[in-house]
């Protein structure tokens, strides 16, 4: 009888182990990166950084600074300051720079140099290009220029904790990263079958799809993520099932199945005891 039982609580155990090693492999990221070998593979091979390149409706911030404020000035558009009454008197809001939008030929136009094709280019090429272009114009030193792309930002919808619009300051962020920013995924969304829609410098539109359980995912051109790139998590069977059903239906399906859990489990322990 004691076997018998053995027996039966082995099988049980097995079952429930087999269950949960089931459900990692399902909710798990980088399952195949096991060894500190694969670490120091990926990170020998892996050795370009993330450059964004400059896109059509991008916003950008363009700053000329030099030792001759008046040679630099005409090269930074700038709001005028605006003067409101207060009860203290006049008050005067602080000058900004403006921002230049890409058009949809991938042009922005410039103060003094015109229009200019800046598609494609990335922050450094941009600022060396206009260093050169710009150098004429001083005698004592080359100016500083510093370009920021203001509207750098992801979208990420679907089987996430909080989906949205995220924004990112450095122009920099990877899929782990914008799923961070959504509070990761949930446990019903496809870690295998993740797509990011892009628009290419060009205009056309590309989809990617990512298998976050593949250690080769930061080889995939998806892997960073590009202004205006929209994410999505595809829900798993188990959400897409339970989607058929209202409320109260998911209540008394859930409610069924464990009463037949614990009525199974019952007969069996009685059936183990008798």
């Amino acid at each position: 009888m004691n076997k018998k039982t053995n027996l039966r609580t082995i099988l049980l155990l097995s079952i429930i182990l087999l269950s949960s090693c089931s459900e990692v492999r399902n909710i798990a990221y980088f399952q195949e990166l096991n060894s500190k070998t694969d670490s120091l593979k990926l990170h020998k091979n892996y050795v370009d950084l993330y450059q964004a390149r400059i896109k059509p409706k991008d916003l950008l911030a363009i700053t000329v600074v030099s030792t001759e404020p008046e040679a630099s000035r005409i090269y930074n558009l700038v709001t005028p300051q605006t003067a409101g009454s207060a009860d203290m008197g006049s008050v005067y809001s602080q000058p900004m720079l403006q921002n230049y939008l890409v058009d949809n030929f991938g042009n922005i136009n410039f103060p003094v140099l015109g229009k200019m094709h800046v598609t494609g280019l990335s922050r450094e090429e941009l600022e060396s290009k206009l260093q050169k272009m710009l150098s004429s114009a001083f005698t004592k030193e080359m100016p500083i220029i510093t370009i920021r792309i203001n509207n750098y930002s992801v979208s990420i919808l679907g089987e996430v904790v909080s989906p949205g619009k995220f924004e990112t300051s450095n122009e920099r962020i990877t899929i782990l990263e914008g799923l961070a920013l959504a509070g990761d995924m949930t446990i019903y969304g496809r870690r295998d079958n993740v797509k990011v829609l892009r628009e290419e410098v060009d205009g056309t539109k590309k989809y990617y799809t990512l298998n976050l359980s593949d250690k080769n995912i930061i080889y995939s051109p998806a892997y960073f993520l590009e202004q205006n790139d929209i994410v999505y998590i595809e829900p798993n069977k188990s959400r897409s099932k339970s989607s058929n059903y209202g409320s109260a239906e998911s209540f008394r399906i859930t409610t069924y199945s464990l009463l037949i859990t614990l009525v199974s489990l019952t007969v069996t322990l009685y059936t183990a005891f008798k």
